[in-house]
């Protein structure tokens, strides 16, 4: 590509030139213009690149929306093409122009009516930096759709997780940290032609991690069937333009709709369910669903509902599908509203595969650490009987103060770890992880945390000998003892000359 940024930190240029939009408007706000903009230049791309394969083919198609439609690219029409934009990238008018490009293209593309904001005429936005936002993806080298697809979905994610960091607790509504995201998918390991499912989407994180791991483990992409559902309308939007720049192909609906009340995809038997629902839910409406057929092991409480997603999310398992999902830990071991007794019936029925104890700190909006969830539907595992168990609250590094995050490295782990326990190969490692019968649960009165199994790590044997290092471990502290009492005196001292006595 012409600007070789896009392999140095092109994301965080995108998003520290804009930053100088940001002013008094609202996060929530600026993330409809940044996000609406790089979604306008991918699609607008696309486009051109077609219609010059349809202009040089010379059968006049090029106007034909179906000429588009049918290669999985959206029709853009005269004035919302990015060369319409560029021109007046610095006009009093811009903010209107893109305004008008957004409506031009809903119109055109039913798919995206209602998704696109429009929001650029408002006076909040200054005109003069709105105008050297649109110069940056002016200049960007899109001659290379398939790269630049990557690009600018990178450029999306990385803008999205940045503002997930801004807005924090709202932030988590709408996204979940690559690096857990990824452990699931790597876990899971999607394979051709399957059905993935998240009922809670965000902005769709879990459908583009799939399609990743499926296209470098069998070089396909586009082979799976996507199916999602969001409450939240800003981010169902958000949802819509992140599938619409990866070029996936996927069903959330004709608008966005609570799962437990309207669930969109009533008949849906998944392969793979991927969630990270909204931690510890309360008032989700269980008095008005008390006799809903989803609730095989019990009615979840009104309370909480985090065994109404697990439930949820079972009830719409394939025969040999499988589930992983994100849970604050509380789930793991409560006991009240019959929640125990729900976890005791799922765990009976050889549901659960695997716990992971994640660390905290890996959520911008919540600091209480969580866990991974894995279930199979019944008679799937490939261990019956069997669930491991990983503690892997130790694992990780610090991006900053805050924020605790996994690299490659860590996610190879737990999934190398899965897989060995999967093909009965594993040993346990004290500390780390486990595999625990169903017998072994029951003793522990089926809580599921994993710190109970796994024990305490194994302190490696310095070969010093035991009578030894007491003393020299008595002798050092026999030290700082006397040390503490020269200390003390002296600050008798120094308080007595002044007139304090102790």
């Amino acid at each position: 590509m012409a600007d070789n940024n896009a392999n140095i930190g092109f994301e965080k240029q995108i998003w520290d030139a804009a930053c100088v939009l940001w002013g008094h408007i609202p996060a929530a706000e600026y993330r409809k213009v940044i996000v609406g903009l790089i979604f306008l230049r991918y699609i607008s791309s696309a486009f051109e690149k077609r219609y010059q394969q349809l202009v040089e083919e010379g059968d006049g198609f090029e106007d034909d929306i179906d000429a588009y439609t049918e290669e999985n690219i959206f029709f853009v029409p005269e004035e919302a093409r990015w060369s319409t934009i560029a021109a007046a990238a610095h006009t009093p008018e811009i903010g209107t122009i893109i305004d008008t490009a957004m409506r031009a293209i809903e119109a055109d593309n039913s798919s995206l009516k209602n998704v696109l904001p429009k929001n650029y005429a408002t006076p909040d936005l200054d005109k003069r930096v709105l105008g050297d936002v649109v110069d940056l993806f002016t200049n960007m080298d899109m001659s290379d759709t398939d790269n630049s697809k990557d690009l600018l979905g990178r450029t999306y994610e990385y803008c999205i997780a940045q503002f997930a960091a801004y807005e924090g607790v709202k932030g988590g509504e709408f996204y979940t940290p690559s690096s857990i995201v990824k452990t699931l998918v790597a876990i899971l390991k999607p394979f051709d032609n399957c059905r993935v499912y998240d009922p809670c989407c965000g902005s769709g994180g879990m459908f583009v991690q799939s399609e990743k791991f499926i296209k470098e483990h069998s070089g396909n992409r586009g082979t799976i069937s996507v199916y999602g559902q969001e409450s939240n309308s800003d981010t169902w939007k958000m949802a819509k333009m992140n599938m619409a720049i990866r070029g996936i192909d996927a069903d959330l609906g004709k608008f966005q709709a609570d799962t437990f009340f309207n669930d969109l995809h009533p008949t849906l038997k998944a392969d793979f369910i991927m969630a990270n629902p909204p931690f510890n839910l309360s008032n989700w409406g269980q008095d008005k669903l008390t006799d809903d057929v989803r609730w095989k092991y019990g009615i979840p409480p009104a309370g909480n509902a985090n065994y109404a997603w697990i439930q949820h999310m079972i009830h719409h398992l394939s025969p040999r599908g499988k589930i992983g999902l994100v849970l604050a830990n509380g789930a793991l071991s409560t006991q009240s509203s019959g929640e125990g007794e729900i976890r005791k019936k799922i765990i009976e029925d050889d549901l659960v595969e695997g716990i992971v104890a994640m660390p905290t700190q890996l959520f911008y909006s919540v600091t209480i650490p969580v866990t991974l969830w894995f279930l199979s539907a019944k008679g799937a595992k490939k261990q019956p009987g069997k669930t491991l168990f990983i503690d892997a609250r130790k694992m990780g590094f610090m991006v900053d103060r805050k924020h605790r995050d996994f690299d490659e490295t860590d996610i190879k782990k737990l999934a190398d770890t899965f897989e060995a326990f999967q093909n009965g190969l594993l040993e346990d490692v004290k500390g780390f992880c486990k595999v625990a019968t169903t017998e072994e649960i029951e003793k522990q009165d089926y809580i599921l945390t994993p710190g109970r199994y796994v024990g305490i790590e194994e302190q490696k044997d310095d070969g010093e000998p035991f009578e030894e290092k007491m003393e020299r471990l008595t002798s050092e502290l026999s030290d700082m003892f006397a040390k503490s009492h020269e200390l003390e005196d002296e600050i008798r001292r120094k308080l007595g000359a002044i007139g304090y006595e102790l």
